[in-house]
């Protein structure tokens, strides 16, 4: 490797054999990439914009030849000594300036540069492999004046050097997977436990009940209808819920009609309609009364959905160790709420909605952590933007055992991939070129035009930023990858035919074939799935109903997300084997869900019998419902239950809920049947 001279901005291309023996830059189990380990670098000067001025001032200080020379038998021997990338079947190639090239030992012209396109097709391609979204202007702003965990030397020209150190990588050694004792005879609702055990499902009929006395005695009447449930009912109301989002219906009382082709029976059968509305009414998942207001020391946005979070959170955590390659990336939750922190994003099919963040196994699809957007940050979380906040508390836990993380443009910062590093991690993703910490000499006014495929790089240690064109130009960071690797990837492009036949450089599935990347580019596209495959899973039966309760989102959200992740801890536990009793060919999520609701209805069966059997208890014996003889103040009032009967009697004791004064004796059992 030659030496480059100081005062110069150059960068590199590697040279790979194919006759050499390949070793895998990543495990086979997370990604398939295979490259050539054959290195030969080259330095190539910094193409800057041409201008006469320029090459006049270029040639006086460096004391280069004339302009004017054409490619000479080294810049051919060159191109000739590139050779393919282990299975990919595209050479880099020498491309000259307009003035030409001429190489020395020592000495550069600085009109060339080195171009990484294919000489395999010289189509483009309408579309990229890889959707990089624009930021929210809210977030464009906090992004880039966000300094704090920048280091000083970030922004000096010294920082970024030439691409041609050798990167440090640890291997990845823990052993990932589902983690329970379930044996073979484990069923569906055994695999849901793992995620939502019994002792939340108790918790959401000890809050549901107390928060039926609450709104009766608010409202200041009972009512009549609602008897207190239990844990083996609430079970049977979410399978009804988790059924509903298989056989979808405009509205939820259709499930009960009574015209054959609309109505089921199996609901009929576990409720009546009016006791699936009045558990809809009433659920709940935390203390109403003790909720600090707004302004309040202890104030939670997230209060009405805490002891869910801190219960689900825990057991998605624990169920299943990490494997190496991880993804960071937001969902959208479609609402109809008054949740004050909706975010609007433009580059999703769902654009208006509330936004959680989400850390998912590139592989499986797995969700080991979710984060909810709540607004604007206190004033201690203020000092750090909300990209870095976010992908800290995700990764929380991981740290010191090298995962490999990959995320879009709107987390990747040098300050985070510095602190991730530290910490043990490499990461890699797509940036804005604007950050500060970004290579000056890679951004788009100082790059120039781009050739597709073609690509520049610089390098701070395992730090390596990119600057590439795929049918945009694209900015990267990565700590995982060495600099001057390149692959080729199939880039989308439409059929283009002469009418005998299909173009040669096209395959079967419509792609064209010689779009070289960067090999951090490939790994991104390889890697960056996880939250994907998790919503494509998730998105396929959703549980729950709209409503203009925010809270009940999320509820049915983390619901959906333990479906999701029992069946793919069954998936891989099991391999692929269906549970017992299951006689079909292919065990697939929509079997699961059907099989993990009826195990949760159950033999349960809700009759008329028993609500009608609670009307005549509420009747009878008042007290049992929050209704008592109290002392309703000092000043003695007429009895309502007497004036009913047009008599005069006063007394200081009434029912607090009913909101009425009542006699001692007779009265208080006869106001209320």
């Amino acid at each position: 490797m030659a030496t480059a001279r100081k005062g110069r901005e150059l960068f590199t291309i590697l040279e790979t054999s194919a006759d050499t023996e390949s070793t895998a830059v990543c495990d086979s189990q997370d990604s398939p990439l295979n490259l050539s380990a054959d290195v030969k670098w080259f330095e190539i000067p910094y193409r800057k914009p041409d201008s006469d001025e320029e090459d006049e001032v270029r040639e006086e200080e460096d004391g280069e030849g004339e302009n004017g020379f054409t490619s000479t038998a080294a810049a051919a021997e060159t191109a000739d000594a590139a050779s393919f990338i282990a299975g990919g079947g595209c050479n880099i190639i020498l491309v000259t300036g307009s003035n030409g090239i001429k190489h020395d030992e020592e000495e550069y012209a600085e009109d060339c540069y080195y171009s990484t396109s294919t000489n395999c097709s010289d189509t483009t391609s309408n579309d990229s492999d890889i959707d990089f979204s624009d930021l929210e202007e809210e977030e464009r702003r906090s992004f880039f004046s966000f300094e704090d965990d920048l280091d000083e030397d970030c922004t000096s020209p010294d920082f970024w050097g030439e691409p041609d150190q050798v990167i440090s990588i640890e291997p990845f050694s823990a052993v990932s997977g589902p983690q329970h004792s379930l044996g073979d005879d484990a069923d569906t609702r055994d695999y849901f436990r793992i995620l939502f055990p019994d002792s939340l499902f108790e918790h959401m009929v000890e809050q549901t009940n107390n928060y039926a006395l609450y709104r009766q005695r608010r409202s200041g009447k009972s009512d009549p209808h609602w008897h207190p449930t239990d844990v083996r009912e609430m079970k049977a109301y979410v399978g009804l819920n988790i059924l509903m989002g298989i056989n979808q219906l405009p509205d939820t009382g259709m499930y009960w009609a009574s015209d054959i082709f609309i109505g089921n029976a199996g609901f009929k059968k576990t409720m009546t309609a009016r006791r699936f509305e009045k558990l809809t009414q009433y659920l709940q998942l935390c203390d109403r009364e003790s909720e600090p207001a707004r302004g309040e020391r202890g104030y939670d946005g997230l209060f009405k959905i805490r002891p869910l979070l801190d219960m689900v959170e825990n057991t998605m955590w624990d169920a299943y160790v990490p494997n190496r390659c991880l993804t960071i990336d937001k969902c959208a939750i479609v609402t109809k709420g008054r949740f004050s922190p909706t975010q609007y994003m433009s580059s999703k099919p769902m654009r208006k909605g509330l936004t959680v963040w989400m850390l998912c196994d590139s592989r499986s699809g797995y969700c080991h952590r979710a984060k909810i957007y709540v607004g604007k940050p206190s004033e201690d979380e203020a000092t750090a933007c909300l990209g870095y906040r976010v992908v800290t508390s995700l990764v929380r836990g991981l740290e010191g055992q090298y995962h490999h993380l990959f995320m879009d443009s709107f987390f990747t910062s040098v300050p985070l991939l510095q602190r991730l590093l530290r910490d043990g991690l490499y990461a890699c993703g797509p940036t804005q070129p604007g950050r500060k910490g970004y290579p000056e000499v890679l951004r788009p006014r100082n790059v120039g035009k781009l050739s597709q495929g073609e690509f520049y790089q610089c390098q701070r240690g395992n730090l390596v930023a990119t600057v590439t064109r795929d049918v945009k130009v694209v900015s990267c960071l990565s700590t995982n990858c060495a600099p001057g690797i390149v692959g080729i990837s199939p880039g989308r492009q439409q059929h283009e035919t002469d009418g005998e036949g299909e173009n040669d450089s096209m395959d079967g599935a419509g792609l064209s074939f010689g779009v070289p990347r960067p090999l951090p580019l490939l790994l991104y596209q390889e890697n960056m799935r996880g939250v994907d495959l998790c919503d494509q899973l998730r998105e396929c039966y959703q549980v729950g109903r709209p409503c203009k309760k925010w809270w009940r989102y999320f509820l049915w959200f983390y619901v959906n997300l333990c479906i999701v992740n029992a069946y793919i801890i069954l998936r891989e536990s099991r391999g692929g084997t269906p549970p017992a009793g299951f006689n079909g060919k292919q065990f697939t999520q929509r079997h699961f869900r059907v099989r993990l609701a009826q195990q949760l209805i159950g033999d349960y069966q809700g009759a008329r019998g028993m609500e009608r059997a609670a009307r005549k208890r509420h009747a009878d014996s008042p007290i049992e419902y929050g209704h008592r003889l109290e002392r309703m103040s000092e000043r003695s009032r007429r009895c309502r239950n007497c004036t009913n009967k047009g008599l005069r009697h006063e007394s200081v004791f009434g029912c607090k809920i009913c909101n009425v004064h009542l006699c001692r004796g007779g009265c208080f059992s006869e106001f209320h049947k």
